[in-house]
């Protein structure tokens, strides 16, 4: 029986500094079945360039107007064959039989399994990754994790997940609109078209983050416009599936943390979010702060706090 093939699928924009040392992982996977993808997405850098380089050693890449994130990784897709999908940030890591891990694991599985391992939080050397997220290292069914990641904090970034190629078509392509929490949009629709998520535990990314200039760090009105959407897209998707008292407390409290995120701007958001969190039932998550400023909110009211505190880094 022929051994199924992965597509890696790599959306990159002036990602020059980390391009080469993705590239690497990509290339050091120890299932050799695969095809790696890059599509540059308007680089104003050195990163298309650097990308060709790797042509030769088998890389595919296709260049594209700068249109967005979720634009490229649709146009890796589509220029795909695989018989799994594994998305890749240019700035992610794998750990060398990531891949391998997670294939043997699904050959275990039912159809429509969609795998995710352990990960891990670096800046600069995957070797200081921090791995802190273990609420998420364990099997679940789709509406169990969606659930728990909805009224926490808990996650599981695009480079941890292995996606069969089916499940995926049943999803349906990203949100091309979205620009912030587009991940969280397309794996709520993944996990939801599959059966079930196997934790491989074998298997590690390594997630690079707290860079300044990265789309998730973004408080941009366009970027808290497109969190807002994303949420109010998970919720349509989540309560479709199953409609409970448990799915909708945890929307209201992923409203509830929306509002504690980006309060007080924009203005008109912030209403249209307490009014979900309010039609939803409610949410009872405290504000995140420390005890001086809960004892100041407790004077004054959380809002006024935050108020301030907008006020004051304008």
């Amino acid at each position: 029986m022929p051994q199924p093939l992965v597509s890696i699928l790599i959306p990159s924009r002036n990602a020059e500094r980390w391009l080469a040392e993705t590239l690497a992982a990509a290339l050091g996977q120890t299932w050799t079945n695969r095809e790696i993808i890059l599509v540059d997405d308007g680089s104003t850098d050195g990163s298309l360039a650097l990308a060709r380089s790797y042509e030769a050693q088998g890389v595919r890449v296709f260049s594209q107007p700068n249109l967005g994130a979720s634009a490229a990784r649709n146009r890796a897709f589509r220029e795909s064959r695989g018989d799994f999908l594994q998305f890749l940030d240019a700035d992610d890591l794998l750990s060398p039989d990531k891949i391998e891990w997670q294939v043997a694991e699904l050959a275990r599985r039912p159809l429509g399994t969609v795998a995710s391992c352990a990960w891990g939080r670096f800046a600069t050397d995957p070797v200081q990754a921090e791995f802190v997220d273990d609420a998420v290292y364990r099997d679940f069914t789709p509406l169990d994790f969606l659930v728990l990641c909805s009224e926490s904090l808990h996650m599981m970034h695009p480079s941890a997940w292995l996606t069969p190629r089916a499940v995926a078509v049943r999803a349906g392509p990203w949100d091309e609109s979205l620009t912030l929490n587009d991940d969280g949009e397309y794996f709520c629709r993944v996990l939801l078209a599959g059966t079930g998520v196997a934790f491989t535990p074998g298997a590690r990314s390594y997630y690079r983050s707290r860079l300044a200039d990265s789309l998730s760090q973004r408080r941009d009105e366009r970027s808290r416009r497109s969190q807002f959407r994303s949420i109010e897209l998970i919720e349509q998707h989540l309560l479709a599936a199953e409609d409970s008292p448990r799915t909708r407390q945890a929307r209201a409290d992923y409203y509830q943390r929306f509002l504690y995120d980006f309060f007080p701007f924009p203005a008109e958001l912030m209403r249209a979010a307490e009014s979900r969190v309010a039609a939803l039932g409610g949410s009872s998550l405290p504000p995140p702060m420390g005890p001086k400023t809960a004892a100041l909110a407790r004077l004054i009211g959380w809002k006024t706090v935050w108020r301030l505190k907008h006020w004051l880094h304008r």
